[in-house]
């Protein structure tokens, strides 16, 4: 979004934060979970490289105490 022209006098003005925020206003929670949903497809189709790896390995041993915390798999559930 850079500077507009004047439909009446032709002249280029700059545009201030009010009225950009007018123009592009995304929604963040979107964008996160879109680029989130990308980047595990992108995983997916890796196979056998480290990366895949780490998204579906079982970990072993005692859990912590309290509420167990989000993985990535849970997210990725939530956001489809």
């Amino acid at each position: 979004m850079g500077p507009e022209r004047d439909e009446v006098t032709g002249v280029w003005r700059r545009l201030h934060d009010e009225q950009l925020n007018g123009v592009y206003s995304p929604n963040i929670i979107r964008v996160v979970k879109s680029r989130r949903m990308r980047w595990s497809e992108h995983v997916t189709r890796m196979g056998d490289r480290s990366a895949y790896r780490v998204f579906v390995v079982r970990l072993e041993g005692k859990r912590s105490l309290g509420r167990p915390r989000r993985t990535w798999e849970g997210n990725i559930k939530m956001d489809l």
